[in-house]
């Protein structure tokens, strides 16, 4: 576990009850404290719990310290205050649980792994005594780190020697009763445990204080390391010790120090060795020191400012010594160092889930996007064909209705010889099919790409798929719609006026048959001769038919247009819906997913992450 992947600075609050058990990996047994709360990956949204079961947790915390073996009693038992989390941490922490929750179908277990161990530190954390503060001494190979622990000690409690490496092993020190706890959560045995001096610190200066000395950080033992950096990731504040040597080392500064530049108000750099500095050098390496640091993005705590604190001394003379003493003194006594630590964590965990949640870049789908997908559909379901074809059919209706009873016959022999239905199929060739199945597939890939733009990846991915999922039997489902919706059975309604224009034509007939009649009599001689008035009721009749034809053929323009269009948008209509059901509203799903974790996200980062992080969650 990488100690350094760390950042920010929120959250300084005053102690507060609570208590619990972990095992020595740092991880809390949830089996034992069913009243913590599920675990971050519980398979559950977390919800934020709720006050009065904080204020009995915090009740059942309270409990009497007993010193373990090495530990000797300094006044008794003692009742143990955790660290309270104020409002803001609080609730980074809740939005930090119900972001897990909300993104463990999305993202691997692996992604999540580094804020599920926050979650779980800070659980852990709060259960031990605030009263205390765990400060690790850490350095490279011949930093005298354990010297200085020593001196701090006023007792040789660490081996010290011109072996490398020295320490094999962590080695706590407790200033105070009561942190039995807090170093069984290290992993530190008892054997390790040791007490200062009784004139180390008589007038109570370092009350309060636990001190690890870790092993070397460079050690050649991969095991030494792995031990250092474990004891890292869990304690409250570092020291970290750098000689004149190699105050510069690549691996101090490329390793640790720039990786935990967020966690510079829980750090204190110590130039070890001073007295090895002739004159004004010592100065001169301190502000290299400090320069390095700065370039390293380590903020220093200079003219006030929140920040690591740098110092010089000689563990080996005393000199400067005093100085450390009263500022870890003062670090102690303000017992912020564990609210600082866990807000750093949980500041470091939102910035490497940054990339997931905050591309800085809009998202979502614009209804202009969703109106070409659906007019696709409704190109490939051909509801533009449809209606043109509904259009004609009731053209053709009309035309039957209201022509010439000598056209309707030519009519009815040419159906005789060919039969129509007087409607026209949709899509019914193999090649047409194939063709609008392309068209359904290339929609959905369209609408799919542009709503995963400018979402992060697995969102973007999330999307593709739902959108996918949801176009399997789009096509055919179109295709039956097709059928269901297109062209309505039987004849086509008539205007009221067709009636009258059919009347009208049956009285050309009319005309045309007396006129004939009565020229034939004429002809036989039934009826006296007059051909004037027979002829004229022909020619009315022959010319009246077509005309009375045509006028209703411009009459029937406007509403066989509009039975087309109707016809045509109720197609379009029902694509456009199942083209939502199947495809736009998983889609949708999906990116209201994504907005209810950003959402968390930003509630995550509060204000101590930094602008950076909060710039690139601007979207919408």
């Amino acid at each position: 576990m990488d100690p350094g992947d760390r950042g920010g600075d929120e959250g300084r609050g005053g102690p507060a009850d609570r208590g619990g058990h972990e095992d020595r990996t740092g991880r809390t047994d949830w089996a034992d404290h069913p009243e913590a709360g599920p675990a971050w990956d519980d398979g559950l949204i977390a919800r934020r719990v709720a006050e009065g079961a904080a204020g009995a947790e915090q009740a059942a915390a309270v409990n009497l310290a007993e010193p373990r073996l090495g530990e000797p009693r300094l006044g008794g038992p003692q009742p143990v205050t955790p660290p309270a989390y104020d409002g803001p941490l609080r609730s980074r922490l809740d939005a930090l649980r119900e972001l897990v929750g909300l993104s463990r179908a999305r993202l691997d277990s692996r992604t999540l792994a580094e804020a599920g161990r926050v979650l779980d530190e800070a659980t852990a954390r709060r259960r031990l005594s605030g009263q205390h503060t765990v400060v690790a001494i850490a350095g490279a190979t011949g930093s005298g780190k354990s010297q200085l622990f020593n001196a701090l000690a006023g007792v040789t409690l660490s081996e010290t020697g011109v072996r490398r490496p020295t320490t094999a092993a962590p080695i706590a020190c407790s200033w105070s009763d009561g942190a039995a706890p807090l170093i069984d959560r290290l992993g530190i045995p008892p054997r390790l445990r040791r007490r200062p001096a009784q004139h180390a610190d008589a007038d109570g200066l370092l009350r309060g204080l636990v001190l690890v000395d870790l092993p070397d950080l460079d050690s050649a033992a991969v095991q030494h390391r792995e031990q250092a950096e474990r004891v890292l990731a869990l304690v409250d504040a570092v020291v970290w010790v750098v000689d004149p040597e190699k105050y510069a080392d690549a691996v101090l500064h490329e390793r640790y120090l720039r990786p935990m530049a967020g966690h510079a108000e829980i750090m204190f750099v110590v130039l070890n060795q001073i007295d090895r500095l002739p004159g004004e050098a010592a100065e001169q390496v301190l502000d290299d020191l400090r320069r390095l640091l700065d370039e390293d993005g380590i903020a220093l705590g200079e003219y006030g400012e929140p920040g690591a604190n740098v110092l010089a001394l000689s563990a080996l003379t005393g000199d400067g010594l005093a100085e450390l003493r009263e500022a870890l003194g003062q670090f102690v006594a303000e017992r912020g160092a564990p609210i600082r630590r866990i807000s750093a964590d949980l500041d470091a965990a939102a910035w490497r889930l940054r990339p997931l949640y905050a591309t800085g870049r809009r998202t979502g789908l614009s209804e202009a996007a969703r109106d070409e997908f659906s007019a696709r559909l409704a190109d490939a379901v051909g509801a533009t064909a449809a209606g043109e074809a509904a259009e004609r059919a009731w053209l053709r209706n009309a035309n039957r209705a209201c022509g010439t009873p000598w056209l309707r016959l030519w009519r009815w022999y040419q159906d005789r010889c060919e039969p129509s239905t007087g409607r026209l199929p949709v899509r019914t060739q193999a090649d047409e099919e194939a063709t609008a199945r392309q068209r359904v597939e290339q929609a959905v890939r369209t609408v799919a790409d542009r709503a995963a733009t400018g979402l992060p990846a697995p969102w973007a991915q999330a999307v593709r798929e739902a959108a996918v999922r949801g176009a399997q039997g789009l096509p055919e489902a179109l295709d039956e719609l097709a059928a269901r919706t297109g062209l309505p059975p039987g004849r086509p309604p008539r205007p009221g006026w067709w009636p009258a224009a059919v009347l009208v034509q049956a009285s050309m007939t009319i005309l045309q048959i007396i006129g004939g009649l009565w020229l034939a009599g004429q002809i036989v001689g039934v009826m006296a001769p007059n051909l004037g008035v027979p002829v004229l009721l022909m020619v009315s009749g022959i010319v009246g038919g077509p005309l009375v034809e045509w006028s209703c053929r411009m009459a029937a323009r406007g509403p066989a247009r509009r039975y087309g269009m109707e016809a045509e948008r109720r197609l379009r209509e029902a694509a456009a819906g199942c083209g939502r059901a199947r495809v736009l509203d998983p889609v949708a799903a999906e990116l209201l997913r994504y907005r209810e974790v950003r959402e968390q996200y930003v509630r995550v980062i509060g204000a101590g992450a930094g602008a950076g992080a909060g710039a690139g969650v601007g979207g919408r």
